[in-house]
């Protein structure tokens, strides 16, 4: 796919084909989705069919060349091999805590009473995660070749914030998915939809050229496969709210379920999580049960609800989202009255019972755990940010110490001490200041002022690192206000943007002859972590370190390890990804050993000269 008016040119015309022509578009699908198998298997079968074949061909000519030939014969075997492993991609069940049987018998009741209502497929697990969503988790065995097991992902914030009857109507819609809304073919092509994009994505870790050959393929089949399947993977969300509606309660029931969703996220990212993170200016430590007093916040009502929900109301994610817009949805449903009225009971205290508040302190106790080292140096970070605030307010500042004030001073929310005009000036006077910039244009679009839009490109022409995150910004402005052309303008700047971006990485990541290695140039605690974490991962005998030389356009640093391994290693894929878990650098890091690149590897060790580390030493 070329660009994205191209794909948003071809999604258009397969949904008038979807309409007049239905049955030829469904043969269509299908057949683009055999295809995706057949490359598959045909690949496999077809090397194993040519050794056979050359078997067969030297017994009927002379028996004795099988010895003579034997080399000939393995070539195909090997590749055959190669397309296995390379194809051999483990996809892990979804993440979180799985429910015992028995252990919240009133969730396992209710799910089980709506997967038979739906008529979906039975369950391998009930998984209670941290995300506020819900999801029917397909898993594929081998490929889906060998069917799927199924789960139901629940977010612990999501059934804290609604009462059973709307948790309820959220699993159904997920069940239909499975099986019960739109039919067994609908069904297939949301799993093979789901599966093709997660191979792709574990296809493109792997360096192995027999993963290099499916990543171009899968490269190239994905778009098409998506456009052809997003137009029934919307109507398959209707139809999923259809049957949601059919065995929760009725459309109402669903509607209030999708209205309370929309409005959610907004309480917890504009609302709850910018208030955590606020008392890292005061608490050294953060706060000890996170999910539960998350829980509280998402049940009660917040004064932003009707502002989230207009905006919802308005919002369409346009080719981005296979979810109809929201207003489509409640259409579809029939619903003329919007509710937004508190739970009197959330569905966590409902279904989970005393597994509420163990899931709640565990989820906490994790979180205390990873966010801690940050929070500490955040903490520390805002009592520095205090104490350069005093000293700005006694001195006579110049231009770039007002804005510099004002960002760490300043309030910019209404019905505050409202510092906006005070930042635009200081910002007028000195425009090359980029956080003032970055901030300013933020601000402005918070409120829908347009004029932030200038802001965020000035401050791209400062620093051209934060393009992806401006565009997305202006893309979400766009579609916000209902700038249709605006916002697809953004979208072909963002993908030429990325285009770029991966043709850089290619050239980053790729080695060839014409790579120029250049010392390190590592110092002082870098060099001291490096070494530490080496030492660590236990499986390093030697390590060499060299800087890449980048071409044009191309900021930052580049690093290439090449490792000697202690010993006997069983899987070299699992013994480098653990190296480069293990290693901190001012850059994009890329760890070999010299099993197949020995060329590049002497060229390393010469540019390098003596191992940045060797063990016992």
């Amino acid at each position: 796919m070329q660009s994205v008016e191209a794909y948003r040119a071809l999604v258009e015309r397969l949904q008038r084909r979807a309409v007049t022509s239905p049955l030829l578009y469904r043969l269509q699908l299908a057949g683009l989705a055999g295809l995706g198998f057949a490359v598959l298997a045909g690949s496999v079968v077809g090397a194993l069919g040519v050794s056979v074949g050359l078997v067969v061909v030297l017994a009927a000519i002379k028996p004795g060349l099988l010895v003579y030939l034997f080399k000939l014969i393995l070539i195909p075997l090997i590749f055959g091999y190669s397309v296995l492993r390379a194809l051999w991609v483990r996809i892990e069940p979804p993440q979180g805590y799985r429910i015992a049987s028995g252990e919240a018998p009133a969730l396992e009741a209710e799910v089980e009473r709506l997967r038979k209502a739906a008529g979906a497929p039975a369950l391998a697990g009930i998984i209670v995660d941290t995300d506020l969503n819900a999801a029917a988790a397909s898993v594929p065995r081998v490929l889906g070749l060998l069917g799927h097991r199924h789960f139901l992902v629940l977010g612990l914030p999501l059934m804290q914030a609604m009462d059973r009857a709307q948790l309820s109507a959220v699993i159904a819609h997920e069940f239909g998915h499975l099986g019960g809304g739109h039919g067994r073919f609908g069904a297939w092509i949301y799993r093979v939809r789901v599966s093709w994009f997660r191979l792709l994505h574990a296809l493109e870790a792997r360096e192995a050229w027999a993963a290099g050959m499916f990543r171009k393929f899968f490269g190239w089949y994905a778009p098409y496969f998506n456009a052809y399947s997003f137009v029934l993977a919307r109507d398959n969300e209707l139809a999923a709210d259809r049957i949601a509606a059919s065995v929760s309660g009725g459309g109402r029931t669903m509607a209030d379920a999708l209205v309370r969703t929309s409005v959610l996220s907004g309480r917890l990212h504009q609302g709850f999580l910018p208030a955590v993170h606020e008392t890292a200016r005061e608490m050294p430590h953060p706060p000890e049960l996170l999910y539960r007093d998350m829980g509280v916040a998402l049940r009660r009502a917040h004064p932003g609800d009707a502002q989230w929900l207009e905006r919802a109301l308005a919002h369409d994610a346009g080719l981005d989202d296979t979810h109809p817009p929201l207003r489509v949805r409640l259409s579809a449903l029939g619903a003329n009255e919007i509710a937004l009225d508190e739970p009197a009971q959330s569905a966590a205290e409902a279904l989970l019972g005393d597994l509420l508040p163990r899931l709640e302190q565990a989820f906490s106790q994790r979180w205390r755990a990873d966010v801690q080292g940050d929070w500490m140096a955040e903490y520390h970070r805002r009592q520095e940010e205090a104490a350069r605030v005093a000293e700005l307010a006694q001195a006579q500042r110049s231009p770039e110490q007002e804005v510099e004030y004002l960002l760490l001073a300043g309030h910019f929310q209404p019905g505050e001490q409202d510092q906006l005009a005070a930042l635009q000036a200081a910002v007028a006077r000195v425009p090359t200041h980029l956080e003032g910039q970055l901030r300013l244009g933020a601000v402005l679009l918070d409120r829908g002022d347009a004029a932030g839009v200038a802001h965020l490109r000035q401050a791209l022409a400062l620093d051209a690192g934060y393009t992806g995150a401006v565009l997305q910004r202006l893309h979400a402005f766009y579609q916000a206000t209902g700038e249709v052309a605006a916002a697809q303008a953004v979208e072909e700047e963002f993908d030429v943007w990325q285009r770029r971006q991966r043709a850089l990485a290619k050239r980053r990541f790729t080695l060839s002859d014409e790579d120029r290695f250049l010392p390190h140039g590592l110092q002082g605690e870098v060099l001291a972590g490096l070494r530490n974490a080496l030492a660590k991962t236990n499986v390093v005998r030697r390590a060499w370190l060299v800087r890449k030389a980048l071409a044009g356009g191309d900021a930052g640093e580049h690093f290439l390890l090449l490792v000697q391994w202690r010993g006997l290693v069983f899987s070299r894929s699992g013994a480098l990804q653990r190296v480069l878990d293990a290693v901190e650098l001012p850059g994009s890091v890329q760890v070999f050993d010299d099993a197949d690149r020995r060329r590049y590897a002497r060229r390393l060790r010469k540019a390098a000269g003596a191992p940045v580390w060797r063990r016992g030493r």
